[in-house]
């Protein structure tokens, strides 16, 4: 290689590392193509995001006149599922299996789950929509049946989602374990993104039976990218076999996690913290129909522009936490971006402005992105060496509890001052809330800063 070459292939290696998100977390044991294929259970995890918390929603609510309220509990009901994260995690840390795998199983649970909610929402949508013969039927068995699909997806996408990182950071070693962790949530907002776009695309002319048409490709895109991603990644050991004794019991690993510095104040943060960010997630594309007049196309394409304030959240939060930055203080800019980022969507009402609008979920987006990155490098920082997969699993059950019960309350009280304020009103007063306990959360914050103890 000439010395030019050599040059040129030094800037372009250079380049990657220092402007590509979390480039550096390859390692030799673990390379970049089979960490990005790994990536691929996040990317299934945010297209049923999207499917659920975007376009499913805004149709539901819109096109077929289902309650808000309704439509948010059905899309929180995964919310059942969230508390029992860590226990999954837990359990894959120990599961026996005749074939020595213990990670690989519950993700393939987890996606079957996730493929037969999908393959029942078809048939729930017919009987909403009423069409053909599905008019006859009651509006309780489509209620029933989106309820029951909506379970099924939400129970696969946390059981996939909690043990797909918990075998990532089992595959890292353990210096890149954060920044691999980090890189599955920017695969996740890439997924994102790339599903709202597409389903944009594809609903540009909005009919029920396209939708359902998306809605199963959607089940056969899930199925296949799990199936590539842990294809060949977990070792078999002979040691996992059934009947070998299990590391303690769930109790006992918990108490030890409670026990750490500040834990249940952290996880606190990170579940109200997210509660803030997450109670329009289901209202801003119905809000954009209803008050902006947006169409079904364009709202969709709003979850593709939080996304993308998701990504460059969390790409600039790695630049700077891998430079020793506190990532509490991270998590506080976080909040302090979703003030303004809330108020613009409020405002964007008696504007009229769709420009606001867009910019006001864009901050969103970036300040999701921070107080995510946040709170999770902070849980990977203060948990012991040997419950980094519990302390995984407790902040994604705080965060999705949170989220959860941030979507139902948003739908819940949207409806409540709808009625009694008028369509507008009802939205804003849900913007507003979210601003209070982003003030809250921030008090909670305060205490943290500056506290980088580590772990015994």
């Amino acid at each position: 290689m000439t010395t030019d070459k050599r040059k040129l292939a030094h800037t372009w290696i250079s380049l990657g590392t220092r402007f590509l998100p979390f480039a550096d977390a390859a390692s030799d044991t673990l390379p970049l193509g089979r960490l990005l294929r790994l990536s691929l259970f996040q990317v299934s995890v945010g297209l049923a995001m999207v499917m659920l918390v975007g376009t499913l929603n805004r149709v539901m609510i819109v096109e077929l006149k289902v309650p808000a309220a309704l439509v948010a509990i059905m899309v929180a009901l995964p919310l059942l599922f969230a508390p029992l994260r860590a226990l999954i995690g837990f359990k894959s840390d120990n599961h026996r299996s005749e074939l020595g795998w213990r990670r690989v199983p519950y993700i393939w649970m987890g996606t079957l789950m996730q493929f037969g909610g999908f393959a029942i929402m078809p048939f729930a949508l017919l009987v909403l929509a009423g069409a053909g013969q599905a008019d006859k039927a009651p509006a309780w068995v489509g209620h029933m049946g989106a309820a029951v699909a909506f379970l099924l997806v939400g129970a696969g996408v946390h059981t996939t989602q909690t043990v797909g990182l918990a075998l990532a950071t089992d595959l890292a070693p353990e210096p890149d374990r954060p920044k691999v962790v980090g890189l599955m949530y920017v695969m996740l907002l890439v997924g994102m993104i790339a599903s709202a776009l597409v389903m944009g695309e594809l609903l540009a002319d909005y009919s029920p039976g396209q939708l359902i048409q998306v809605v199963q490709g959607t089940a056969l895109l899930t199925m296949v990218l799990n199936v590539v991603a842990v294809w060949k990644q977990e070792p078999r050991s002979r040691l996992r076999k059934p009947g070998t004794p299990t590391e303690g019991s769930f109790s006992q690993a918990w108490h030890k996690l409670k026990q750490g510095p500040h834990a249940l104040r952290r996880l606190y943060i990170a579940g109200l913290g997210t509660m803030a960010f997450t109670m329009e997630d289901v209202l801003l594309e119905p809000y954009g129909g209803e008050v902006l007049g947006m169409s079904v196309s364009s709202t969709t394409l709003l979850t593709a522009t939080l996304a993308a304030g998701g990504l460059m959240g969390f790409a600039w939060a790695s630049q700077v936490l891998a430079r020793g930055a506190d990532p509490m203080r991270m998590a506080r800019l976080g909040a302090w971006l979703g003030v303004p980022a809330f108020a613009a969507v409020i405002l964007s009402a008696p504007l009229g402005s769709v420009w606001v609008f867009g910019s006001g979920v864009f901050l969103i987006g970036v300040g999701g992105g921070l107080f995510a990155h946040g709170t999770l490098t902070n849980t990977m920082q203060m948990a012991p060496k040997e419950q980094v997969g519990l302390a995984l699993g407790a902040w994604g059950a705080v965060q999705a509890t949170g989220g959860g019960l941030g979507m139902a309350l948003g739908g819940v009280l949207r409806d409540i001052m709808t009625l009694a304020a008028g369509t507008a009103s009802g939205y804003s007063v849900v913007y507003a809330l979210e601003i209070v306990l982003l003030m809250v959360t921030l008090l909670l914050i305060q205490p943290l800063l500056g506290s980088r103890t580590a772990p015994n």
